[in-house]
């Protein structure tokens, strides 16, 4: 036994006492079948007990679903991305929380805060310059606005001995298969979760192997009020109206159960001695993203025809369509940190030997998956993009709406979307971005008065683009320049003409074109923005570096837009001159990079936004290559601000670290955010960290967290934004050996990595396109030239060329 598996073995049994039932890295896994990898496995000896904490997630981008692998009884919590409440059914004086006219008070108050005035300045933008909400009436603090709701839950209840052992609960991110398995009596239960995204349906199999089959009692049941609940043949389906803004939505469950008989009363299905059940769900709304209005769907016709698809096929051919699926997006990556047999123990008490100390890098690599697999699960092309908490929610007051924060939250869920090679997951984004441009273009001509589009901190899923209802938290213009960014990388990694030109460069150009008339220039002659406010932090100021960083990473990325595709030269002239008059960034009185134009910062604030650092990452203005001296006033920053944090606050300064080429913090920071959490209320401290089930805690859950470690780790393995692959920048001494294959650089830029005793052993390059590429390992640096579309080039460790 290794001294690392001796240690990681003493702490488990620290930890509490274990059964080990596996005796290596492969095992038979009864449940389906076949011999399978287990590091990819997230399981348990026990029952969820807690949907935050404990219950796992399936999804397919349009549903999510959350189980608890009961034995007595199942509970699974569903979604569909599209139930929201709020919006003009809720509120005929909705108009997107938009104020026409509401511009004319930027004059007096720029006029306050030139001189000096910035308390007065601030109450007449708090006044005149927030977004509309109906009044709070004490039903929920996001009345008028909505929020993301639940859709219902399914209890299934198993008639069984109440003898049970060899109890597993399993989530397996290699396959996209939940399973549940015991044995109750002489009797073998087990369970089959997924999520099929190409019949877009949840599947539930129960199977067991009694002689003359189980009896299963299933209940659908909402928290919403205006439905009904009844059997139509083989299918049990679920219609109602939410009593909020008269959404209209229906579930439908198909039920395959062979020969078993069925009865329906008094709301509840059963099936008695059946050996095997099949559930097959969907859900949808008359929800359509469609500005003004945002409904027509015909949900009905959409749900029929979605069930008829299912009956085509058998059980066996979904799942295994489903795998195929999946995997096409999930392979693409695989990631080895070293070999522990961690694997052996639940995913709870591997979490607690970590937080006491244990080395984990299979758990380390899990966790990047992890964030691959929640992705894909809740974000695929023609669904609607990831919300604060993916498509998983059980309440309908959740933590900020799970809404759409744009002042980095939802950024933050797909940074690993190109990165980890999964840019097919960034498409509902990048639509969804597109479609706010109509009420962006309405919030920024009657806020401000100008040309182009916002989105400010908040977005719901009816167009509301205007700044939030208070400030300083509400106001956040550059929403819309930040998205920009994401336009941009997803031409930057999958270099498309048609895409750009038709799609990216449209919505940039509109971006830009608001920051054209918005910045107005300082005493000094400067562009900056006024009013301003660092995203939930500090006063009112006339030019917060947020803002500017956002504006020329815009403007930056227009003009190398413009430049690709030879157009708009007379444009591509005026954001050039703009660029060259934005404010400067500046190193402050203690060394560090300034968070306002003003020199305020204060050394022994711990705030959990960095909004500042911005430039480091995720732009790219800040860099050791090119700006050493800022990116030393940036770690200034950094240092400052301390290891604690919020879920997402940790995840960022994994990225920070990583792009300050620091591998000791950046593992430092990993390491923290993987603390275990038990945390459900509301800390915006130091309550980062993660739940049993892996979520990323803010707390509560939030899906950024996750996303953003699954990108930081990524950032450390390899980066690409300085215009050069930079291998291993940020390699930390606890993964002395390891190997990464299928990660993205830019240009569209495959890239695998090997390396044994800290030390790069072999790289392989697969370009998209024929060009030049340089490639850096520490001091050295390799200039590749690429013949051929798709061509692999192989490196040694001395970045010397291998091929014959």
């Amino acid at each position: 036994m290794s001294n690392r598996l001796h240690t990681l073995t003493q702490l488990f049994f620290l930890a509490g006492s274990i059964t080990l039932i596996f005796t290596g890295y492969r095992v038979k896994d009864w449940t389906s079948g076949y011999l399978s990898n287990q590091n990819l496995k997230i399981w348990y000896e026990q029952p969820a007990t807690d949907w935050m904490q404990e219950a796992l997630p399936i999804g397919n981008g349009y549903l999510g679903a959350m189980f608890f692998g009961g034995i007595e009884e199942e509970r699974i919590q569903f979604n569909e991305e599209s139930l929201w409440s709020g919006g003009i059914g809720e509120w005929n004086d909705y108009n997107g929380g938009n104020r026409p006219d509401a511009h004319q008070h930027l004059p007096a108050i720029r006029a306050l805060l030139n001189e000096g005035k910035y308390e007065e300045a601030h109450a007449l933008a708090n006044k005149e310059l927030t977004g509309k909400i109906k009044a709070n009436k004490g039903n929920s603090i996001w009345e008028g606005f909505g929020a993301y709701q639940s859709f219902g839950d399914l209890y299934i209840q198993t008639s069984q001995d109440k003898s049970v052992r060899n109890y597993r609960r399993q989530l397996d991110i290699d396959q996209s298969i939940a399973t549940v398995s015991y044995q109750a009596g002489l009797v073998n239960h087990k369970r089959t979760y997924f999520a099929s995204y190409p019949k877009r349906v949840l599947v539930f199999c129960f199977e067991n192997d009694a002689a003359n089959g189980t009896d299963y009692e299933i209940k659908l049941s909402s928290l919403h009020q205006k439905k009904t609940i009844r059997l139509d043949g083989s299918e049990l389906i679920m219609q109602g109206a939410l009593e909020n803004n008269g959404m209209a939505f229906e579930s439908r469950i198909l039920i395959e159960a062979g020969n078993a008989n069925i009865t329906f009363e008094k709301g509840i299905l059963n099936i008695s001695a059946a050996k095997k059940v099949i559930l097959y769900l969907t859900a949808a709304t008359d929800y359509m993203n469609e500005y003004p209005q945002y409904t027509g769907r015909d949900y009905k016709k959409l749900n029929k025809e979605t069930i008829g698809k299912v009956t085509a096929d058998n059980y066996e051919q979904i799942r295994k369509e489903h795998i195929a699926d999946y995997q096409s997006l999930f392979n693409r990556v695989s990631l080895d940190l070293g070999k522990t047999k961690s694997d052996q123990w639940p995913i709870d008490k591997r979490l607690a030997a970590y937080q006491s100390g244990a080395e984990d890098p299979e758990l380390e690599a899990l966790f990047f998956q992890y964030g691959r697999y929640l992705l894909i699960s809740s974000s695929r092309p023609g669904s609607m993009p990831a919300n604060l908490q993916g498509k998983w929610n059980h309440i309908n007051n959740p933590p900020w709406a799970s809404d759409y924060h744009a002042n980095i939250n939802i950024q933050m869920i797909y940074w690993p979307a190109e990165i980890t090679n999964l840019a097919e997951v960034h498409e509902p984004l990048i639509e969804y971005i597109d479609r706010l441009r109509p009420p962006g273009r309405q919030s920024a001509k009657d806020f401000f008065g100008t040309r182009g589009w916002i989105v400010n901190s908040m977005n719901n899923v009816f167009g509301f683009t205007a700044p939030g209802w208070d400030f300083p938290w509400g106001f956040f213009p550059a929403g819309a320049a930040w998205y920009g960014q994401h336009v941009w990388q997803h031409y930057e990694f999958n270099p498309d003409l048609d895409y750009l030109r038709d799609k990216g460069y449209p919505i940039m150009k509109e971006a830009a074109l608001f920051w054209l008339d918005y910045l107005i220039e300082d005493e000094l002659g400067y562009l900056v923005s006024s009013p301003s406010y660092s995203p939930e932090h500090g006063g009112i100021s006339k030019g917060a570096y947020m803002d500017i960083e956002i504006v020329w990473d815009l403007f930056n990325n227009t003009i190398k837009a413009l430049s690709v595709l030879d157009i708009d030269h007379d444009f591509k002239k005026e954001l050039v001159t703009a660029k060259e008059k934005l404010l400067p960034l500046k190193i402050g009185k203690w060394g560090q990079l300034q968070e306002w134009k003003e020199d305020l910062d204060d050394p022994d604030n711990k705030h959990r936004h960095l909004s500042h650092l911005y430039a480091l990452h995720p732009g790219n203005q800040i860099s050791m290559l090119e700006t050493p001296e800022l990116a030393e006033a940036a770690r200034t920053s950094l240092i400052a601000r301390g290891n604690e944090g919020t879920g997402w606050s940790i995840a960022w300064k994994i990225n920070f670290w990583a792009r300050l080429k620091d591998p000791k913090n950046s593992y430092s920071m990993l390491r923290r955010a993987l603390k275990l959490s038990g945390e459900k209320g509301y800390n915006m401290v130091d309550g980062g960290g993660v739940y049993p089930n892996l979520f990323s805690t803010h707390p509560p859950f939030q899906l950024d967290g996750n996303m953003g470690l699954t990108a930081g780790i990524a950032e450390m393995l390899v980066q690409s934004h300085a215009g050069v692959i930079d291998l291993l920048p940020a390699l930390p001494e606890a993964w002395p050996n390891g190997s990464v294959k299928g990660l993205k650089a830019r240009k569209g830029v495959e890239v695998d990595i090997s390396w044994a005793d800290g030390i790069l052993t072999e790289t392989k390059i697969r370009a998209a396109l024929p060009g030049t590429y340089s490639i850096i390992y520490q001091d050295l640096t390799r200039v590749l030239e690429v013949n051929a579309i798709g061509q692999e080039i192989i490196l040694n460790r001395n970045l010397e060329d291998r091929r014959n």
